[in-house]
């Protein structure tokens, strides 16, 4: 899914819409967008990550014809390292998505697949048979070459989720590929005392390990669901490259003092600020629907990005590599 082996080429900058935090400042000025939102900063010692900018995605299609909106694209890959891809999808027409993603490759990086509504079957070269419903994840390590296919199980009715890319270091780029099915009962969560439900799908939050623990990059994956009027300060490891992509109907504050009021389907890329404890999620009290907000942030490899497609590495040679290692028919043996 969002595999990228039918768009190998960057997107245009001209696609990706980056607003200031000023610029929405002065939205929230407009009555129908007004955050009277207390932070009381007096009362909390929580220092939260400031927004860095707002990114709103660019639609395009991939796999057969599958509509969806790339909203981290190779432009924020070093910006955002270790994470290289977020795709996010959702439509109640068929025809948007029941292509889905034949049979295609992966080398050198991990896929993330949440799944929010509707089915999908996943199949790969490795033998693994997974099934994608409402909630479930699935995790999949790709190492040093896996074929795979994600295709809808429904013929009407809506489909939405995310795929996020995290890289792998260089030295574990051509580990054994690895899959695992997350269902949506092996998710750990919790709700806090002003009702924000947390799924933890990675990392951990207040004291909940998630379903998923990675060396090296240390992801911290969640998915969370806050009602009008709540404040919820999620702490993020320090160093680690963040960001919150606010989905379904409502906008979200993010940030502490002179926080920038995010409205759903965009980016924010949070500050790397030293001192910080994390960041600063709030709904406006007058909110007629929950907030969505999945909360992403990773250690940063630092280390050289070569990508081609499905294919991700370090150098130029490696991407030769696997091209040829996929054209003899080799690339997951």
């Amino acid at each position: 899914m969002g595999d990228g082996y039918y768009t190998a080429t960057a997107p245009s900058a001209s696609f990706i819409a980056v607003e200031s935090s000023v610029a929405w400042r002065r939205a929230c000025r407009i009555p129908c967008r007004r955050y009277i939102v207390c932070m009381n900063t007096s009362a909390t010692s929580f220092r939260s990550r400031a927004v860095e900018r707002v990114v709103r995605g660019q639609a395009t299609s991939d796999g057969d014809g599958v509509k969806l909106t790339r909203v981290l694209t190779q432009p924020l890959q070093q910006r955002l390292d270790p994470f290289l891809m977020l795709d996010a999808f959702g439509s109640d027409a068929a025809s948007d998505y029941i292509g889905g993603f034949p049979d295609h490759p992966h080398r050198g990086f991990e896929t993330v697949t949440i799944m929010l509504e509707g089915r999908m079957r996943h199949r790969d070269s490795v033998g693994n048979v997974g099934l994608l419903e409402p909630g479930s994840v699935q995790w999949m390590t790709a190492g040093r070459g896996i074929i795979h296919s994600e295709m809808p199980e429904q013929e009407q009715g809506r489909m939405a989720g995310f795929q996020l890319w995290v890289n792998l270091a260089a030295a574990d780029k051509m580990t054994a590929p690895a899959y695992r099915d997350i269902t949506p009962a092996s998710v750990p969560a919790y709700t806090d005392a002003a009702g924000v439900h947390v799924r933890v799908i990675a990392g951990a939050s207040h004291g909940t390990s998630g379903a998923v623990t990675r060396p090296t990059t240390e992801p911290v994956v969640l998915d969370l669901t806050l009602p009008a009027g709540a404040v919820f300060d999620a702490e993020l490891p320090p160093g680690h490259n963040a960001f919150a992509y606010v989905f379904g109907a409502t906008p979200v504050a993010i940030g502490g003092a002179g926080s920038s009021a995010v409205e759903p389907e965009r980016m924010a890329i949070l500050a790397n600020e030293p001192g910080s404890d994390g960041v600063r999620l709030a709904v406006a009290g007058d909110a007629t629907a929950p907030a969505r907000v999945l909360l992403v942030a990773g250690r940063p490899l630092r280390e050289p990005i070569a990508q081609h497609g499905p294919f991700v590495m370090n150098t130029t040679a490696e991407l030769q590599r696997a091209v040829q290692d996929f054209q003899r028919g080799v690339l997951a043996a």
